[in-house]
């Protein structure tokens, strides 16, 4: 929604570095994003505005419309909508309002299943309210649904998933919750004018999860982190670890993907490696990392890059490595005193799928007088960071000139 990278933003995962010393962390909710993004812009042009979970607008800020914060909103009790009275419309159109799935990290799945159905049943019931009830020039929601049930059921699904069972009652779980997401997007369209363009994204994909590698437990078994003291002799959170800066190298943080960080001199408050020699220990770090097999000693794809590689800005305090275990099909875990450098529990809880590198495009164009559903072609090298220079254009507006994407020719 900014058209910017996370090296521009300066925002690298839900909890980043504040600064350089060890312990000081910021949440990735809306006060850390310090750029326009597409509402505010449209918000200056006159136009309004409707916005619906849209990740990073908790604590919500004002737009010409109404914005409903998102699944980092704490509950319902929060100030999680602009006008902050918008709460009451929505509490009478579909009763408790469901920010998100209140614990998909559990074997308690008949109630994750329960309740993914109920909020995106009410996150469209809303939606559809809305859509008919206010005045709109752009409307957007997010449905978390479809991530929290690929977390949450993707090894009943998929035969090539380690703990795959044929036949399990929840093996249909996923197909059955699209089918009925296809449903409330049909009632969603059926309120729409066909002067509507219709653009289905997703920001990411998903694929199986075959295990977790436990990166500082690795780190500590190739000498790059040292603690204070032994090693705890079960999975401990690094945050409440011991760690002796003097001699430590190199920590790493958990998560899609791994995020490392080594102890500069001069950069970190006890930092050991001299800036000459920076380049160097990042360098071998890296190699080291992408020859780490899985478990049963097979060779894995794994990429460990900088942040140069990737972002052609560089803002906030980035990881000195980025690290996508095994093709993403292995996540990183970040807690301490792991029996094994392999985890097949997920230290937030139970978890079967991972994200993946790619999501989905759909646009549908205005009917121009043509009820059938039509089509349109989307370029192959489309990518996120070109959503919003071309829904800019579609309103007759130039991308910024900071954006990084451009406005994509759809015919």
């Amino acid at each position: 929604m900014s058209s910017r990278t996370p090296g521009s933003l300066g925002v690298y995962g839900f909890r980043n570095r504040a600064d350089y010393s060890y312990d000081k962390l910021s949440l990735a909710n809306s006060k850390a994003i310090k750029v326009k993004r597409l509402w505010n812009l449209l918000g200056e042009a006159g136009k309004k505005v409707i916005l619906i979970g849209v990740p990073q607008t908790y604590p919500p800020q004002p737009v010409n419309g109404i914005m409903v914060g998102d699944f980092l909103t704490p509950d319902i009790k929060s100030d999680y909508t602009y006008p902050a009275g918008i709460r009451d419309e929505i509490r009478e159109t579909v009763g408790e309002y469901l920010l998100d799935v209140r614990d998909f990290r559990t074997d308690n799945k008949d109630k994750i299943l329960a309740d993914i159905y109920e909020m995106t049943e009410k996150r469209f019931a809303l939606a559809r309210h809305f859509v008919t009830e206010k005045p709109w020039d752009y409307f957007m929601m997010v449905e978390m649904g479809t991530d929290r049930i690929h977390h949450a059921f993707w090894s009943y699904m998929d035969p090539l998933h380690r703990s795959y069972e044929k036949g399990h009652r929840f093996e249909n779980a996923i197909f059955d919750y699209y089918r009925f997401i296809d449903s409330q997007l049909g009632k969603l369209l059926k309120v729409l004018d066909r002067e509507t363009h219709l653009f289905i994204v997703s920001d990411h994909g998903a694929k199986r999860m075959d295990g977790g590698i436990c990166v500082n437990d690795w780190l500590i078994q190739e000498g790059y982190l040292h603690l204070k003291g032994p090693k705890p002799d079960q999975p401990t959170p690094f945050s409440k670890v011991q760690v002796d800066w003097d001699k430590t190298l190199a920590w790493g943080d958990g998560g899609y993907y791994a995020r490392i960080f080594l102890n500069v001199k001069g950069r970190e408050p006890r930092g050991i490696i001299p800036s000459s020699d920076y380049e160097k220990v990042r360098g071998e770090l890296a190699e080291k990392i992408c020859r780490v097999p899985d478990d049963q000693g097979r060779s894995i794809p794994t990429r460990a890059y900088s942040p140069q590689e990737l972002y052609r800005t560089i803002n906030g305090v980035a990881p000195d490595l980025l690290v996508y275990w095994g093709g993403l099909y292995w996540r990183s875990v970040g807690s301490v005193g792991n029996p094994s450098i392999y985890t097949f529990q997920n230290d937030t809880g139970p978890d079967d799928a991972n994200h993946a590198e790619h999501g989905i495009m759909i646009y549908r164009p205005p009917a121009a007088g043509d009820e059938r559903m039509t089509g349109s072609t989307i370029p192959g090298d489309a990518r996120l960071l070109d959503i919003t220079p071309t829904i800019l254009s579609l309103f007759g507006m130039a991308p910024t000139a900071e954006m990084e994407g451009r406005p994509l020719l759809l015919n």
